[in-house]
């Protein structure tokens, strides 16, 4: 099963990026996937027999729910990655359908949630672009320790905490903990142009034996400034075990419903793991 189409409550998570993606203006989705990814394309294709069986029943709100998912004919389009060779090089497998315009990087195995009353990260991060110009990269700070997890970014002086928007000097993708620049790490969010392209196809690997996506990102910043953004709300790493269930309670609890039943449950757990009744030693 692709981690793409692991579920978050009620819904996969390719399907959280898509949104997030359309509730930015995005119009055309390019997924670039591997062998065994049937399912990405066919959760988002229509279903009669499953129309027909709502109808049937007179599930009206479960019927919307599944024909919002059905896009415009040629608003999604597919590639295929044939050897993985790491993110850059699957950004530059969709060299051809991009075309020669801006366009934005979401890796749906992180989940970003911006909460109730922030926008979407891709639309904050669209609306910045829009008066920058430039390539944009989402950020947070992590433990130092953690900085060989991710790409950091390297600022230019100092940063000012009261904006969003920190320039970069630099990218280092996994520096050891000690050779960090800062504890700004880039997160699954991107706004890149075209002429990153001609950069990933020069083909250098980099950490790994890999095409890295961060690598390319240096070498564009000798033609564009690149920007670090500070978005709101919270990452979920999805392709970590314990990531993945933090996502699940907190977006739960995020539904009234459900957080009416949950809280009392996990208060009970709270309380048996104190005192001890619960854990494996106990």
């Amino acid at each position: 099963m692709p981690k793409e189409m692991l579920t978050v409550v009620d819904k996969p998570l390719v399907q959280y990026a898509v949104e997030e993606a359309r509730m930015a203006g995005i119009e055309r989705i390019i997924f670039v996937t591997g062998r065994g990814k049937e399912m990405l394309a066919d959760h988002f294709d229509y279903v009669p027999e499953l129309e027909v069986a709502l109808k049937g029943r007179n599930r009206e709100g479960p019927l919307q729910q599944i024909r919002a998912l059905v896009p415009t004919a040629g608003c999604l389009l597919f590639t295929r990655q044939n050897e993985p060779l790491g993110l850059g090089h699957a950004v530059w497998c969709a060299r051809h359908l991009v075309g020669d315009g801006p366009f934005a990087v979401l890796l749906p195995d992180d989940l970003v949630w911006p909460g109730l009353n922030a926008p979407p990260v891709m639309q904050q991060m669209c609306d910045q672009f829009e008066q920058l110009r430039s390539p944009m990269v989402a950020i947070m700070t992590v433990a130092q320790r953690e900085t060989d997890k991710y790409g950091i970014l390297d600022p230019a002086g100092e940063t000012d905490a009261a904006s969003p928007l920190v320039l970069a000097k630099g990218l280092v993708e996994k520096p050891a903990p000690d050779l960090a620049p800062s504890r700004l790490a880039i997160i699954g969010r991107y706004i890149l142009t075209p002429e990153i392209f001609d950069l990933l196809g020069q083909r250098k690997t980099g950490a790994g034996g890999e095409i890295q996506l961060t690598d390319a990102m240096a070498l564009l910043m000798k033609q564009h400034s690149l920007y670090g953004f500070r978005f709101q709300g919270t990452r979920f790493d999805c392709g970590d075990k314990v990531g993945f269930q933090m996502a699940n309670l907190a977006l739960a609890l995020e539904q009234k419903e459900m957080r009416e039943r949950l809280l009392p449950f996990l208060n009970e757990q709270l309380a048996l793991w104190n005192d001890g009744s619960a854990r494996p030693d106990g």
